[in-house]
C-alpha cells in the first residue's frame, strides 16, 4: 500500500506591518524644500504626515537638523500625542505650549527653516515615535529631547530634504 507524505499545516502568517514613514506634501523625500518654508520666504513650517506608527506609541517627538552645518537644529517638538498622524503648515508657538516646542540653534523657540549661508544643504525630520510623555519645559534643546527620549523610543522615520539659496 502506497504511502500519502502528509501535507504541512499552513499557518497564516500576521500581514507585515507597515513600515513607519513620513512624509509631506510640501516636497518628496530628497527632494527640494519650497522656499516658502525657509528664511527666504514665510519661514513657516511645512505639512508633515506619517504611517506606520508602532504599537504602543504615547507620544511624538520631531527634530530637524541640517548635517551639512554641523547638525544645526531648525526645529524641535516633543509630548505630540500618539494618536496624531499628521502636523499642518505654519505651526506657531502657542502661549499655551500645545504642541510644546524647543530651543532651535537659532537660540528661538520654534520652526526656523532652511537659511544656508552656501551650496546645498540637506535638512532631516526626524520623527520619534516614543512610548513615554517626555514631559520637559522651558523650550529644552534637541540634546535635552534625545536624552528624554533614549530608552523609549519605539520607532523613527526620517524625511529629508535640500534647499540652495538663490
Amino acid at each position: 500500500m502506497p504511502t500519502i507524505a502528509a501535507t504541512p499545516a499552513v499557518t497564516p502568517s500576521a500581514p507585515p506591518s507597515a513600515p513607519f514613514t513620513l512624509t509631506s506634501t510640501a516636497f518628496v523625500d530628497g527632494g527640494a524644500i519650497p522656499s516658502a518654508n525657509t528664511c527666504d520666504g514665510a519661514d513657516t513650517s511645512p505639512p508633515l504626515s506619517w504611517t506606520g506608527v508602532p504599537a504602543g506609541t504615547a507620544t511624538f517627538a520631531l527634530i530637524v537638523d541640517d548635517p551639512d552645518a554641523g547638525g544645526f537644529i531648525h526645529w524641535v517638538l516633543f509630548d505630540l500625542g500618539g494618536a496624531a498622524t499628521s502636523l499642518g503648515a505654519a505651526i506657531p508657538v502657542l502661549a499655551d505650549g500645545n504642541p510644546p516646542q524647543g530651543r532651535n540653534s537659532f537660540g528661538r523657540v520654534g520652526y526656523g527653516g532652511p537659511c544656508p549661508p552656501s551650496g546645498t544643504h540637506h535638512y532631516r525630520f526626524r520623527l520619534l515615535a516614543l512610548a513615554t510623555r517626555l514631559s520637559l519645559s522651558g523650550g529644552p534643546t534637541a540634546g535635552q529631547v534625545q536624552a528624554a527620549a533614549s530608552g523609549h523610543i519605539l520607532g523613527e522615520a526620517v524625511l529629508t530634504g535640500t534647499y540652495r539659496r538663490r
